[in-house]
């Protein structure tokens, strides 16, 4: 690779990440946010709890073949992918708790996987007879 286009790329992964590190600090109060509510609406609930271990994983700093900076980055991707993932299935789970009916038919919608079972929009008998009303 030729130095110019090796400084180019190295300017770009910079002003990226003056971009992307910042989001640490909203990653961090929404992950605070979501335990609150995770550990106390699902309690209230009798929900079962999200084993938070499965879906946050931090371990590609223990590769030797990275550099200091490569291990940040492997760490930050790590933390904020799997607080997403991890936020994606207890909103899942409050959503089937709460309000199980699926969307309205839409092609750009890209259906949740957890809506499998919900009852279909605007169809009150299905409704009734799931939530047993």
């Amino acid at each position: 690779m030729d130095y110019k286009l090796k400084e180019n790329m190295k300017l770009k992964h910079s002003l990226t990440a003056l971009v992307l590190y910042p989001f640490i600090i909203p990653a961090v109060i929404m992950d605070i946010s979501l335990e609150l509510y995770h550990n106390i609406g699902f309690r209230l609930c009798n929900l079962d709890l999200v084993d938070r271990s499965k879906y946050i994983k931090m371990d590609r700093k223990k590769l030797r073949y990275l550099n200091k900076i490569e291990k940040i980055n492997c760490t930050y991707c790590g933390y904020t992918n799997g607080l997403l993932n991890y936020a994606t299935e207890i909103a899942g789970r409050s959503e089937i708790y709460w309000c199980g009916i699926k969307h309205e038919d839409d092609e750009s919608f890209l259906t949740p996987r957890h809506h499998k079972d919900f009852p279909k929009f605007n169809n009150e008998q299905e409704f009734l007879k799931k939530y047993n009303k």
